[in-house]
């Protein structure tokens, strides 16, 4: 298979010689072919095979049998043989196509850099949008204790490069990730969503973060790759019968570039009612659960 190696090669594949045979992977359009030494069984050879690699074939020098093109299906691998092996090249070895970019735009051969921070420096505060009165009608609580409290978080914008359902490069886009630095929840913002202030008039309390800043940048990196991540159904042909086979796509490490975190205050009522404790966001409204923001 020495041949195939060099032409895999020379298509933008990284080849890698293992045990069970050759593994070419090209991050690119997420396409992974193994070059089987053997007769070696499709489930020793599914490992092989990144998680997020999204064409899968096999190739091997006889036809493995029936058996085994039926474990392959129900993995999502093509299998190639010496008969197919000429009808499926051209496939394996086109390079994905590029997208083109509007003037300006980042072109998706570009590495990606983190976006510059559109956050104040220092440790502004989100600026609320809803009195009490709001929240009463919102919520229907009424006759009950309000305060408004200051919730550190750890805020961060980020650059990601989202996965599109047939390996090719998908849309780049800028958002933030707010991590709680008491509850360790993680949140995307949009940005421009909301505005500043440097300090409230109204009385408030101001609760100190628990989080170490290094470990919300780990939380904050897995809220993002979940967020990001696509669901796709992969469908393999196998004698008369169509397998689909559900997969989730996340970004690949090279698309995703996260900048510095910085502390930022954001503003919740918490009420104590008949009903009981309701901690609700005073910017967005939306009610969240009430542990691990501190005492009463």
């Amino acid at each position: 298979m020495e041949p195939l190696e060099r032409i895999l090669s020379a298509a933008g594949y990284e080849v890698q010689a293992r045990p069970e045979g050759l593994v070419a992977l090209r991050g690119r359009d997420r396409r992974g072919v193994v070059m089987v030494r053997g007769l070696q069984s499709p489930v020793e050879i599914a490992p092989l095979f990144p998680a997020d690699i999204v064409h899968r074939s096999a190739v091997y020098r006889d036809d493995p049998g029936p058996v085994a093109r039926s474990l392959a299906a129900d993995r999502g691998i093509e299998v190639i043989d010496r008969s197919t092996l000429g009808a499926s090249l051209g496939e394996i070895l086109l390079w994905p196509g590029v997208q083109r970019s509007d003037p300006g735009t980042e072109s998706v051969t570009t590495p990606l850099e983190p976006p510059m921070a559109v956050f104040p420096a220092g440790e502004p505060i989100v600026r609320p949008r809803l009195g009490r009165r709001e929240i009463e009608i919102m919520h229907g609580i009424e006759g009950a204790s309000y305060r408004l409290r200051l919730v550190p978080f750890y805020l961060g914008a980020y650059r990601v490069r989202s996965p599109a359902a047939h390996g090719e490069p998908g849309p780049t886009s800028d958002h933030l990730v707010a991590v709680h630095a008491i509850s360790q929840r993680a949140e995307i913002w949009e940005i421009g969503d909301r505005d500043w202030t440097p300090e409230l008039s109204d009385p408030h309390d101001r609760l100190d973060a628990v989080l170490p800043v290094e470990a919300a940048e780990a939380r904050a990196r897995e809220a993002i790759r979940r967020h990001h991540t696509i669901a796709i159904d992969h469908t393999e042909q196998h004698g008369g019968a169509m397998v689909i086979e559900k997969r989730r796509i996340p970004p690949a490490p090279d698309d995703l570039r996260l900048g510095p975190m910085a502390t930022i205050f954001v503003p919740y009522w918490y009420v104590e009612s008949s009903r009981g404790r309701h901690v609700i966001d005073a910017t967005t409204g939306r009610a969240v659960l009430p542990e691990g923001d501190g005492p009463g």
